[in-house]
C-alpha cells in the first residue's frame, strides 16, 4: 500500500507499547475513512426516501437556534432521520466539510466563502468579556480596549486572528495579556470563576444570572460576528440534506424569525 516508504506505527517503551506519530496519524485518518464510508453507505441505501443522517457542525453560539428548529421539524416528520452535531472552530469545521465528513457547517465571523454555497443567518454573535461579579471591571456597562490592558485574558484561537477583533482593539491589542486559549467555553468559565482570568467570548453561552458568580459585559464599540450556513459546491446532497436547506430557507424568510 505504501511502496515509497515503510512506517513504524508502534513504539515499545518501558512496560507498554504506544503509537508512533505516524501510527497516530494513520489511526486518525482510518477513523475518518470509516466514518465517511458509513455515511456514504447510509445515504446510498436511503435512495428516494427521506432518511439518513444530517452531519452539521457549528461553533458554540446561542444564535444557531433556527438551525436546531429546522432539524427538529425534519426529525418530527421523518423519524428515520438522524442528526450528527459537531462542535468546533471554523478551521476544523472547514476541514471536515471539505473532506465530506460534514454536510453543513455554521461558520462564524467574516471569512472568504467563495468555495461554498452559503445561506446567511439573520442573527449575529455579540462579543464581550466574561468575568467574576467581584472583578472591578464588572462595575462597567461595557468594555473598551483600554479596559483590557494588563488583564489576564483567555480567548479562542479564532478570536486572535479575526480582523474584526483586531480592528476593535487597534494598537492596544499589543498590550493585551493573553494567558491561554479555549475551544469550548464551559471549562473556560470554570477557570474564570476562580478569578484567575477573564474570557473573551460570545454572549449567551454561559450562565451569568444572579448567583452564578459570573457576569458578561459587551465590548464597546459593539463587535458582532455574522453566522453563515455553508455547504460544499462540489458534493451532491442527499434528499434529507436538500430538505434541510428547504426548511432553513423557509425559516429565514419567515418574518417572525
Amino acid at each position: 500500500m505504501f511502496p515509497a516508504a515503510v512506517f513504524l506505527v508502534l513504539a515499545r517503551g518501558h512496560r507498554r507499547i504506544k503509537l508512533t506519530q505516524e501510527g497516530a496519524y494513520l489511526y486518525e485518518r482510518a477513523q475518518e475513512i470509516l466514518s465517511l464510508t458509513d455515511q456514504t453507505t447510509s445515504q446510498l441505501q436511503s435512495g428516494a426516501v427521506v432518511s439518513g443522517t444530517i452531519n452539521i457542525g457549528a461553533g458554540e453560539s446561542s444564535t444557531v437556534g433556527p438551525v436546531m428548529q429546522a432539524l427538529a421539524q425534519i426529525m418530527t416528520h421523518y423519524p428515520h432521520v438522524r442528526v450528527n452535531l459537531v462542535s468546533g472552530d471554523n478551521v476544523t469545521l472547514r476541514q471536515q466539510l471539505d473532506t465530506g465528513l460534514l454536510d453543513f457547517a455554521v461558520l462564524m465571523g467574516h471569512e472568504n466563502l467563495t468555495d461554498y454555497n452559503t445561506l446567511p443567518l439573520k442573527r449575529g454573535n455579540r462579543w464581550g468579556v466574561m468575568m467574576t461579579a467581584t472583578t472591578p471591571l464588572a462595575q462597567k456597562a461595557a468594555i473598551t480596549p483600554q479596559d483590557l490592558v494588563g488583564q489576564p485574558l483567555l480567548t479562542s484561537v479564532q478570536t486572535e486572528r479575526q480582523d474584526t477583533f483586531r480592528q476593535w482593539a487597534g494598537d492596544v491589542l499589543s498590550q493585551f495579556n493573553f494567558v491561554g486559549q479555549y475551544n469550548l467555553l464551559f471549562n473556560a468559565g470554570l477557570l474564570v470563576k476562580t478569578g484567575a482570568c477573564l474570557a473573551l467570548c460570545y454572549d449567551g453561552l454561559v450562565n451569568v444570572e444572579a448567583g452564578s458568580g459570573l457576569v458578561f459585559r459587551p465590548l464597546t464599540p459593539t463587535v458582532i460576528d455574522s453566522n453563515t450556513l455553508v455547504w460544499n459546491k462540489n458534493y451532491h446532497l442527499p434528499n434529507v440534506a436538500q430538505l434541510f436547506i428547504k426548511e432553513m430557507r423557509a425559516l429565514i424568510n419567515d418574518k417572525n424569525y
